[in-house]
């Protein structure tokens, strides 16, 4: 680093998605708060491998960067929609649940009006001076200049990565591809005789319903293997939708780490369904197929767990070697593309490798995640290092939902102020989930 030009900052924020982006926004009006965002790509994208036309959010758009703590900010969805002038026809629209185009088009509205944010900047390590104090992040520019930032705190915002399980890792890369990429990898969807969706969730049904359509208009046949026992949907029922909030939120990081464990594992429905909308969407494609045209050339199966992958030599199909989980019997399924709609993992970033000895993991070796969102670290450490969207172990079903955004960061600008900059709603769930006090 020596040598390079150095900014110092109060905290240097990695990856530009929602979450940080939300944190840029609300630290945008804090005079005392001086904030960067750094994100490697040259624009923001969301999802684009998904982007289909008429998909929307699961939540409302009061899940926006800053409404649930500060419902008068200029970057607020609403306000977005002024400027656009697509007020009165969002409200006469009656979908309060934008699609995810216009979602993404508020993301880049609200990037493009902070001067915090810093595409085209890629952070290649970061590491933690004693004498100073201080994170030194070491960044590279779009335009091959570098430079080191130094902060006081860092935010982690570098989102998920797409999760390919190992009995489809052997697949060579042309015959399976993740819902992630999915409408990137359309040459090889519209070639494919039969393409396999693996997994279910709202990706994979959404996949499954642009399979369904385009076979209709004469495309490759399709099958949806799941190993849930049902294509279930996303439990998004009243109070059960407290348990994404900041109460529900304060009792899980209370619970021992295997209670919280437990948890989550039981609690997929709540953040890992399948909208209602899409599962209806769906089988009224099959109703009007079969109407119109017959039975149509598709196979829907639950409880299938894939064990293995091949391509056979002689046909030149991919061969899934299938466990249907509830008779405990085993068979073979043929096609010749898979989509893997398995779901995301957390990162693991390289340029975190000098920080790694400081780190204080669990037993299962994921961060140890304190409430307001920081990360344990060695005590000789006085900075702090937030996380955003890495701590589901930790916080719970909550984590990956966008209506705790603004909450999550408004509480970590509160940490780093060490004062109530934003004022926290106290009042968020009518459960209550403690156990109640003993009487005196």
């Amino acid at each position: 680093m020596r040598g390079a030009p150095e900014t110092e900052y109060d905290v240097v924020a990695v990856g530009c998605g929602p979450f940080n982006l939300g944190l840029a926004a609300l630290a945008d009006g804090v005079d005392d708060i001086d904030l960067v965002v750094f994100e490697q790509r040259s624009e923001l994208r969301w999802h684009p491998g998904v982007m289909f036309d008429e998909a929307r959010l699961q939540v409302s758009f009061l899940a926006d960067l800053v409404t649930l703590v500060e419902p008068t900010h200029p970057l607020s969805f609403l306000c977005y929609l002024r400027d656009v002038d697509r007020m009165y026809p969002f409200y006469v629209r009656e979908q309060f649940h934008p699609t995810r185009r216009e979602y993404e088009d508020y993301l880049r509205w609200a990037a493009a009006r902070l001067d915090t944010v810093r595409f085209g900047h890629r952070v290649c390590s970061v590491s933690w001076d004693d004498t100073r104090q201080r994170f030194l992040v070491r960044v590279e520019c779009s335009d091959g200049g570098v430079h080191t930032a130094a902060a006081r705190d860092v935010v982690l915002g570098i989102g998920t990565e797409p999760a390919l399980p190992d009995a489809l890792g052997e697949l060579p890369a042309e015959r399976v591809l993740h819902t992630a990429d999915y409408l990137d990898r359309d040459a090889d969807v519209a070639e494919a005789g039969r393409v396999t969706v693996v997994g279910s969730g709202q990706s994979g049904a959404e996949v499954a319903l642009d399979l369904l359509r385009r076979n209709r208009a004469g495309g490759p046949a399709v099958d949806w293997l799941t190993r849930t026992e049902s294509f279930a949907p996303l439990d998004y029922s009243k109070l059960v939708l407290e348990m994404t909030t900041p109460a529900y939120v304060d009792y899980f990081h209370g619970l021992p780490e295997p209670v919280r464990d437990e948890l989550v594992a039981r609690q997929w429905r709540h953040y890992k369904g399948i909208s209602a909308e899409t599962l209806e969407e769906i089988h009224d494609e099959l109703y009007r197929r079969e109407l119109d045209d017959g039975p149509a050339p598709v196979r829907l199966r639950c409880a299938v767990a894939v064990e293995d992958a091949a391509v056979d030599d002689d046909t030149g199909e991919v061969v899934l070697t299938c466990h249907q989980r509830d008779t405990a019997t085993r068979f073979e399924h043929r096609t010749d593309l898979v989509v893997a709609a398995t779901g995301y993992r957390q990162r693991t970033p390289g340029f975190l490798a000098a920080l790694e000895p400081l780190v204080r993991r669990d037993q299962r070796g994921r961060y140890r995640v304190r409430r307001d969102h920081s990360v344990e670290l060695d005590p000789a450490v006085s900075g702090r290092m937030f996380v955003s969207n890495a701590d589901l172990h930790s916080h719970g079903v909550a984590a990956p939902d966008l209506g705790i955004g603004a909450y999550r960061n408004a509480t970590v600008l509160n940490a780093v102020a060490g004062r109530e900059v934003f004022r926290l709603p106290k009042n968020t769930a009518f459960t209550s989930f403690t156990t109640p006090a003993p009487e005196v």
